[in-house]
């Protein structure tokens, strides 16, 4: 069982869900976005998402879009992400999984990317425009290095899609709460319990639920349902406008709504 699976069930046991926290590295530099994340472990975020800048990010909304630009224009580069956790997890306890669109993965090359993820620390990847039909090298090889593979699951996935999803996800299953970018909704997508429903019936153990959480109404809403909630646009958006102080009281703020159903 995976530290982030361990980390799922403990806090099930207790009567609680996940906070999984999302930010983009390299934002608004690669110091303080390494400050960020370890500002986000230590004020109540369970699990850290960390994303790779990528040029086309198909499924991020303007904050994010706007972030990981930033990011690019920086300077950012791959090789960054491995010293980032690799202090991250000096720093923090808290498991982090690495999100990323395929492409940069191929570019580094499969194997390498993973030996050096493990290397840094990371528990695996969440990859969002990676379906299992087509993720052969990647399931055997993160298999090999013990690393954690997050597919996602969007409301039009067919029970055959789902069934893959969950068979072959390891961590837990991303559950994508409505159809379109990411970015905070004043309403949750009702098509996001069905979802988790369906994923259930696929014999799916641990889900997490993002795309549109931003308050603490609707992080205790998804848990009621789901093991985790998924906020990545509201904290982006609240370093962005207020920096670290503002990062930290929205971490706080929504880490004070997790109880599980």
């Amino acid at each position: 069982m995976s530290e982030v699976q361990s980390l799922i069930d403990e806090r099930r046991r207790a009567g609680r869900g996940c906070l999984v926290g999302y930010l983009p590295i390299g934002f608004p530099s690669l110091d303080e976005s390494i400050g960020a994340a370890i500002t986000l472990a230590n004020s109540g975020v369970d699990i850290l998402e960390l994303g790779i800048p990528y040029s086309d990010p198909v499924m991020d909304g303007p904050v994010i879009q706007r972030a990981t630009q930033r990011s690019l224009e920086g300077g950012f580069r791959v090789r960054q992400v491995f010293e980032a956790l690799e202090t991250i997890r000096n720093e923090s306890a808290v498991p982090t999984l690495v999100m990323t669109y395929w492409n940069p993965v191929l570019q580094f090359g499969v194997r390498n990317f993973a030996a050096e993820l493990k290397k840094s620390g990371a528990s695996g990847l969440i990859t969002p425009d990676l379906i299992p039909d087509e993720a052969k090298d990647w399931i055997e090889i993160s298999s090999e290095f013990d690393l954690d593979r997050v597919f996602l699951a969007a409301p039009s996935s067919s029970k055959e899609r789902l069934d893959a999803i969950t068979r072959n996800s390891r961590g837990f299953v991303y559950a994508v709460s409505t159809m379109g970018t990411t970015g905070s909704r004043s309403e949750l997508d009702s098509a996001a319990r069905a979802l988790v429903g369906r994923l259930r019936e696929a014999n799916a153990e641990r889900i997490c639920v993002g795309l549109g959480i931003s308050t603490p109404e609707q992080v205790a809403e998804v848990l009621k349902y789901a093991d985790g909630a998924i906020v990545g646009s509201a904290f982006v958006s609240s370093l962005e406008t207020g920096g670290i102080e503002a990062l930290r009281a929205k971490a706080q703020a929504l880490s004070g709504s997790i109880r599980l159903g």
